[in-house]
C-alpha cells in the first residue's frame, strides 16, 4: 500500500529545513525537495511499498541529494560575484515557523538557522556538514547516516565529532541572546547618531563585515575589516541610501535590522557577537535572497 500524498506533505517542512541548513538558501532548499519527491514518484508501487518508513527514506534521499548539491555549489560561488553569504530568515516567516518545529539535539532552537552558524558550516567540508546536520540537528543514527554519504558508520561518526569540534572552535566565545541583543541595540544607536567613536567601541577590534549583493546591487565586493574601517563604512551607507528606513527585527542571530526603501527590502543586517565586542556584521543585498522580507 503506497503512503498517502497528505503523510508524504507532512514531511515537507522537515526536508525545507534539512535543505536548508545544508544549502544556505530557500531556493536551493526548494530544489532539494521538489527532486526528493521525483524521486518517490519515480520508485514502482511494490517499491514504495517494501519501504517501511517513508519518511526516513525521504530524509536520507534528501541528504544525498543535498551532499550532491554541496559540490556543484562550492564551484558556483567561486564564480560568484563578491561574496556568497546564507540567505537570512526573518524570525516570523512561515519558513522560520516550520524550521522551529525540527527537533534538536547539540544546538540551540534559533542557533540552528542562524546566519552565525551557517557561516561555519560553509567552512567544513560537505560530507562533514551532511554527517553535523543529519546527526546533531535532526537525530538520524550513524547507520543511516552511512547510507547517505557513503561510508561506514564510525566514519559518520567520525565526521560529525570534526565537525562539531570545528563549530566549537570557531564560535568559542559566542555571546548569550540577551548579550548579543543589548550590544545590537548599542549598535544601532551609535549608526543612527553618526556617533564613529560609540560605534568603535561595540566594535571588535579585528570585527568583520560582509556584504552580499550578489552582482544585483552594490555591495563590498571583499570583507572589511577592523573596527576602525568598518566603523566608517557603516555611517557611510546613510549618504549612498539616503531614503532608507532602518527597523529592528527578529532573526534567528538575535536583534537585527530590516532596511527598506520606498517600501520594499533594501538589505538584512545581522551580527555576530563574542567576547563582549560584535566580531561579524553580515549585510544582505542579495535581492534573490530577500524574497521572505516581503
Amino acid at each position: 500500500m503506497t503512503e498517502p500524498i497528505e503523510t508524504l506533505e507532512r514531511e515537507r517542512s522537515q526536508l525545507m529545513g534539512l535543505g536548508y541548513r545544508m544549502l544556505g538558501t530557500v531556493a536551493d532548499a526548494e530544489d532539494a525537495v521538489q527532486e526528493t519527491y521525483a524521486r518517490w514518484y519515480r520508485l514502482s508501487d511494490a517499491e514504495r511499498a517494501a519501504i517501511d518508513n517513508p519518511g526516513a527514506w525521504l530524509m536520507r534521499v534528501a541528504g544525498r541529494i543535498c551532499l550532491d548539491m554541496l559540490g556543484s555549489a562550492r564551484a558556483r560561488r567561486e564564480r560568484y560575484v563578491g561574496e556568497w553569504l546564507p540567505e537570512p530568515l526573518p524570525g516570523t516567516s512561515a519558513f522560520a515557523a516550520s524550521v522551529a518545529a525540527d527537533p534538536l539535539e547539540q544546538v540551540t532552537l534559533d542557533d540552528s538557522v542562524s546566519t552565525a552558524l551557517l557561516v561555519v558550516l560553509e567552512a567544513l567540508s560537505p560530507a562533514e556538514r551532511v554527517a553535523f546536520v543529519l546527526h546533531d540537528v535532526f537525530g538520524l543514527p550513524f547507520a543511516e547516516i552511512a547510507e547517505t554519504v557513503g561510508r561506514s558508520p564510525d566514519a559518520c561518526r567520525q565526521l560529525a565529532s570534526q565537525a562539531r569540534r570545528h563549530i566549537r572552535e570557531r564560535r568559542e566565545g559566542a555571546a548569550s541572546r540577551e548579550a548579543h541583543d543589548a550590544l545590537a541595540q548599542a549598535f544601532a544607536v551609535a549608526c543612527a547618531q553618526g556617533d564613529l567613536g560609540a560605534l568603535i567601541s561595540v566594535l571588535d577590534p579585528d570585527v568583520v563585515l560582509h556584504s552580499d549583493g550578489g552582482g544585483f546591487v552594490s555591495a563590498a565586493r571583499r570583507p572589511v575589516r577592523g573596527a576602525d574601517r568598518v566603523g566608517r563604512f557603516l555611517l557611510g551607507i546613510p549618504r549612498l541610501a539616503p531614503g532608507a528606513q532602518v527597523a529592528p527585527t527578529l532573526t534567528p542571530d538575535g536583534l537585527g535590522f530590516f532596511v527598506t526603501m520606498d517600501g520594499a527590502a533594501h538589505s538584512v543586517i545581522t551580527l555576530g557577537v563574542r567576547e563582549g565586542r560584535i566580531s561579524d556584521v553580515w549585510i544582505m543585498r542579495n535581492p534573490e535572497k530577500l524574497t521572505l522580507w516581503g
